[in-house]
């Protein structure tokens, strides 16, 4: 579009240095490197948004293209510990030769629920038998 060589470079900037003089050529510089950074910065993301833009229209169009899907049957009721995750244990105990039976209590359940008195063999803190 513009055809700018070096030597016309060169003029502008030694026309700039003789009519601004040398005090005020270096901030001038740095305010037009700021206004083309910030026009490119710009241009850039106005380049993103329609590109983005062309994208969500080309999605929207294959979505309306695509024929309805049949309906589906109504899906069955999540189970109870889906519904209240907070119910469910934290968890599950490991399976293995030395877990517990599926169904069966396990120890940590029984410590902390019966305690040290559940123990029959366990002596008494009262020194009683």
């Amino acid at each position: 579009m513009f055809d700018v060589g070096f030597s016309e470079i060169l003029l502008v900037m030694v026309i700039a240095l003789v009519v601004l003089g040398p005090d005020k050529l270096p901030k001038l510089a740095a305010d037009i490197g700021r206004w083309v950074g910030r026009a490119r910065a710009m241009a850039r993301q106005l380049s993103s948004q329609l590109e983005q833009e062309v994208r969500l229209d080309e999605i929207s169009r294959e979505q309306r293209a695509r024929p309805a899907a049949p309906a589906a049957e109504p899906a069955a009721a999540p189970p109870p510990d889906m519904l209240h995750p907070e119910a469910s244990p934290p968890n599950p105990p490991a399976a293995g030769p030395d877990a517990p039976a599926a169904g069966a209590p396990s120890d940590e359940l029984h410590q902390h629920a019966a305690g040290p008195a559940a123990d029959p063999n366990a002596p008494r803190a009262d020194g009683k038998p």
